[in-house]
Formats: C-alpha cells, sequence, structure tokens
C-alpha cells in the first residue's frame, strides 16, 4: 500500500483532535423512542436512499433504489420498549431472479433498568465498528457504504441474543456487552470473507454462541471506541462436526475480530480513522470441510476528513455541504491456510472523494468518485473463462449521484 494519502489521513486525523467534527446525528422516530421522547405510543420511521453508478472498467451505468426500511415501535411503558424494522433491498424481489432481498432489520424488546443501563433481547445489531450502529445513509459521505465496514466488519450486522448497555457514573465511558447466536463456517464465502455466515435471525444455531463488547470513551467532541467479537462456526451436532474434522461447542472453530475507531467534532471539519481484523486460527480446517477458500486473516482500515463549506458562509441553520475525501484498504485474503488460494483482487484500495449537501438534517443530496485500484487476478481461480472476456483491469472508477433520507 502506498503511503501517499492513506497516510496522510491518518496523521492528519490523529493530530487534529482540536480543529475536526463529524456531523451531528440525526433525530429520527427511533432516535426519540430510544430517548423516551416519543410523542405517541406507537412511532414510525424508515430511511432509504437511490443513486445512479456509472462503473468505467464495465463501462455500464446503473440505476438502484438500494434500500428502504420502515421502522416501528412502541413504547409500553418508561420501561420497556419495542424497535423493529423491515428492510426492502433493490426495490423488490421476484421469482426466479437474482438480487433484492426482504428482511427483518432488527425486532428487539429494551428494557430501562435505570438512567444508566438497559437491557435488548431480540434480533440486534451489536456495536461494533462505527457504521453497524449509525448506518442512515443521510449521515455518512458517499453513495455507498465504505467498503471496511461492509466485508471486513459485516454490517449491517444483526444477531439474535440479548445485550447489556450502559455508561460509569461521573465517567465519560459507555460500555456494552452481547451474548448472540453465532456464525457458520459452512457459508463463509470467497470475495465476501464471513459475511455470507450471519444467520441475521432465520433460523441461527445455537449450539455456536459468540460474545460481542465495546467501550467507548466520549469528550466534548471527540470519541474513541474499542470492540470485539469472538465467537464459533460450527453449530452442527458432535458428531457431524467430527466427521467434517471441526471442532463443535460454544466458541468451537472461531472466528475473533478486534476493532478500533476515532471520531472527532468541531466547527465545520470532520475526521474518523476505523481499523479493524478479522482472525479465523482454523481456516484449514473449515477449507478441508466445505473447499471455500475461507482465509486466515483478513483486515481492513480507513480514514476520511470532511469540512463543510456552509461554515464559509455563516454556518445557515440546518444546511450542510460537506466536502470529504476518504481512503479505504482492506484484504479479504491477508493470510491464507495451506490448503488456500490467494486471490489478489481482495487485496483493495479505495480513494473516495465528494460532495455531501443536506438542505434540511434528514435530507442528503450526494456526489462522489470511487478510484479503485486491486491486487491481479490469480489465473488459478479463473474457472471456464468466457472468450470474450475483457482482461482484467486492477484500476477503475465509479460515479455516484444519489439521495438519501430518514425520518
Amino acid at each position: 500500500m502506498k503511503k501517499s494519502i492513506f497516510t496522510m489521513l491518518i496523521f492528519l486525523s490523529f493530530i487534529s483532535t482540536q480543529l475536526f467534527a463529524q456531523q451531528k446525528p440525526n433525530v429520527t422516530s427511533e432516535d426519540s423512542l430510544n430517548n423516551n421522547l416519543s410523542k405517541s405510543a406507537t412511532t414510525i420511521g424508515g430511511y432509504g436512499n437511490a443513486f445512479y453508478q456509472r462503473n468505467s472498467r464495465t463501462q455500464t451505468s446503473t440505476l438502484d433504489l438500494e434500500r428502504f426500511v420502515l421502522f416501528t415501535g412502541h413504547k409500553f411503558n418508561d420501561k420497556i420498549s419495542f424497535f423493529s424494522e423491515l428492510e426492502v433491498e433493490d426495490a423488490k424481489v421476484s421469482g426466479g431472479e437474482s438480487g433484492g432481498e426482504v428482511a427483518v432489520e432488527q425486532a428487539y424488546l429494551k428494557f430501562n433498568l435505570n438512567a444508566n443501563q438497559y437491557i435488548v433481547a431480540g434480533l440486534f445489531l451489536p456495536r461494533i465498528g462505527i457504521l453497524n450502529e449509525n448506518h442512515l445513509p443521510n449521515t455518512f459521505n458517499g453513495n455507498e457504504r465504505n467498503y471496511v465496514e461492509t466485508y471486513i466488519i459485516p454490517s449491517t450486522w444483526r444477531e439474535l441474543g440479548v445485550g447489556l448497555y450502559g455508561n460509569l457514573n461521573n465517567l465519560p465511558i459507555n460500555y456494552s456487552v452481547g451474548l448472540v447466536n453465532g456464525l457458520s463456517s459452512e457459508m463463509f464465502a470467497h470475495g465476501s470473507g464471513i459475511r455470507e455466515g450471519r444467520f441475521e435471525g432465520r433460523n441461527a444455531t445455537g449450539n455456536n454462541l459468540a460474545i460481542t463488547a465495546a467501550l467507548q470513551f466520549y469528550q466534548g467532541d471527540f470519541k474513541a471506541q474499542v470492540s470485539g467479537y469472538y465467537g464459533g462456526t460450527v453449530g452442527v451436532s458432535k458428531r457431524k462436526a467430527d466427521s467434517l474434522g471441526l471442532q463443535s461447542g460454544t466458541f468451537g472453530t472461531p472466528v475473533g475480530i478486534g476493532e478500533a475507531d476515532v471520531q472527532y467534532a468541531h466547527g465545520g471539519f470532520s475526521a474518523r480513522v476505523l481499523g479493524t481484523i478479522v482472525s479465523i486460527p482454523d481456516a484449514d480446517k473449515i477449507n478441508r470441510a466445505y473447499a471455500n477458500n475461507t482465509p486466515k486473516t483478513e483486515y481492513g482500515a480507513y480514514a476520511e476528513v470532511g469540512y463543510d463549506l456552509m461554515y464559509l458562509m455563516g454556518k445557515p441553520k440546518d444546511k450542510q455541504l460537506v466536502v470529504f475525501v476518504r481512503e479505504e484498504k482492506l484484504n479479504m485474503n491477508a493470510s491464507v491456510p495451506s490448503n488456500g488460494v490467494t486471490d489478489g483482487t481482495l487485496n483493495q484500495n479505495y480513494v473516495v472523494a465528494g460532495l455531501t449537501y443536506l438542505p434540511i438534517r434528514n435530507v442528503a443530496i450526494k456526489g462522489d468518485v470511487r478510484i479503485a485500484h486491486t491486487g491481479n487476478q490469480n489465473p488459478n481461480l479463473v474457472i471456464n473463462p468466457n472468450p470474450v472476456a475483457q482482461p482484467y483491469q486492477q484500476n477503475y472508477n465509479l460515479v455516484n449521484l444519489g439521495v438519501a433520507l430518514s425520518f
């Protein structure tokens, strides 16, 4: 990886903690219910985004209603509330056609224990990284979510379980810990890592479990977080696991994830940095059982800086015009076991730059360019190549124009 922009962004983000700022979180129906401020017992909200994309590698353009999510919540009393989201991706799902998805993104009960602690139970999003919990499309720059928190941390990541959230009295520290179902190593896929191994509330195995935890420090506009995940990936019976040469049990054939991020906010400037690593120590056993080319290690990092140009014009109320640049580095096969095959195309760099205009806090109009670079293609992974296929391009760009909203 060249030092260039990525090194510069990391340097700027850490030395500028007295200057840089991030956008304020948007007020939605879910926020109101979560903060016990909703005016009615049942609340409805949601979010969505659509964009145009031009791909220089394929010389094609697409238009997509990427997702629309409907939020429904209910406050039973001051102690107990219910939160749910129903998501439709790519506008529709048709039988026999690929693409599109209808899914429950969250469905959980929240129990307020006291002013500093609460418990969630059901299908919820563990606190890991920045995007998983805070993924409204009008709160991040760029039309598409960053790749690091899409593939290395497979956001939006929800599982069934229970979680405890709280803060320490008189200290600027939040914490969370959760117990959820584990992953399925059988579903790990070359090119998307552990992402397809999520159950997302559908017939999850209960023999293997996972622990998640996060610790946040905040002081003024500054926030730093460390978070992690450790869980088993084999939920089948011991007899079947033995026949596959895999370790079953609560944390058998484990996956471990570590993550750290920093965000800071002040005036019109913004900055955020995130780094994460995934460890799969028994990748060789998974490959022997399922032949899915699982890596031993994946990693990803990004740094982003931005400035709200409205501050140069006296900062009109609720309006923002953010110019930003972000560099991302991820490798979905940073190390592979002896029975794995390295794929250079999974070693990726992205530079993303653009504008985000918010005429009001809950609506965004976006334009961005993504400049992509990958490693070379491994010919051993090209099976039955199309005789008219173009040579693989390691460098290409994506131009995106779109809109996003939340309410």
